[in-house]
């Protein structure tokens, strides 16, 4: 078999590497957010524990997101309307007050945030064209318990 060698980088070639992929990061991150989404989706997931808000590009890629937990929300508190409000606060300083972005926005989930973020989205004066209701609904049910043998 012989001996393995392992080769050591120096402190000098590491940083360098480091700072490379920094640089091809910021790249990327300013290239996801340059110039005006002028047409997007946002998905808003309200479930018993929290609310999670997705902004997201006509093919579905991803731009920001956020949810009342990276809010500071924890426990119980997370799945209040006034967290789900300060989620939509969050987003949308992303996206560019008054301007002519026309938005489609999905509804999943069945927690008590759904209708203050939906106000809240309105009041922010975010142009939404499309509102859709994603929640998925049981169609036949589980089935029945077998008939019982006495």
């Amino acid at each position: 078999m012989g001996k393995k060698r392992i080769i050591k980088q120096d402190e000098k070639s590491v940083l360098e590497e480091k700072e490379k992929i920094e640089r091809a990061l910021e790249k990327s991150r300013a290239a996801r957010l340059k110039g005006k989404l002028v047409k997007g989706r946002i998905y808003l997931y309200c479930s018993y524990n929290n609310t999670t808000l997705t902004l997201a590009d006509q093919k579905g890629n991803v731009i920001f997101w956020s949810s009342a937990g990276r809010m500071g929300f924890r426990g119980p508190k997370k799945a209040t309307p006034f967290a789900a409000t300060k989620v939509v606060e969050s987003i949308s300083e992303k996206v560019v007050k008054g301007d002519e972005g026309e938005y489609k926005l999905f509804v999943n989930g069945i927690g008590s945030g759904r209708e203050a973020a939906l106000k809240a989205l309105v009041g922010l004066g975010i142009n939404i064209t499309y509102i859709r209701d994603i929640t998925p609904i049981p169609h036949n049910g589980p089935r029945p318990p077998k008939p019982r043998r006495v």
